[in-house]
């Protein structure tokens, strides 16, 4: 159903694909940002991004759960991390990495920005992800 493409004559990515590509009629999902905030709408893990993405990822599965999907059916994400500086950004590529999202190397941009929507927030995720049909009764 998902077929992720490396593309031989271009520099190999280290841990993502360059494409995803997926056969017409399946259904999406486009998820809006998933935010560090917790049920209640406080910010979790104020000043460290880590604590940041591991909440984002974990409200991103609920996003995907709640549509009947899954981290393994992620065909794309953005991840964006307030900061300039690349440490920074492969400590939150690590979370992402490590969280089982998407069942093979998925597309994804990692980008270092200047803010994000809510106050001391540092990570956000947005993704695309296949629905897979439902299986048995």
């Amino acid at each position: 159903m998902i077929q992720r493409v490396t593309v031989p004559g271009l520099f190999p990515p280290p841990t993502y694909s360059h494409v995803s590509v997926i056969e017409a009629g399946t259904k999406l999902a486009f998820l809006a940002g998933s935010v560090p905030l917790d049920a209640e709408g406080e910010l979790v893990g104020a000043g460290d991004p880590v604590r940041q993405a591991e909440q984002v990822i974990a409200n991103l599965t609920e996003q995907l759960r709640a549509v009947g999907s899954g981290p393994a059916h992620v065909l794309s994400t953005d991840v964006y991390v307030v900061s300039s500086e690349t440490a920074a950004l492969s400590a939150v590529w690590e979370v992402v990495e490590a969280s089982g999202l998407s069942g093979g190397p998925h597309s994804s941009t990692l980008l270092g920005v200047s803010c994000l929507g809510y106050p001391g927030q540092l990570v956000e995720i947005t993704a695309t992800a296949v629905v897979p049909e439902p299986t048995g009764p």
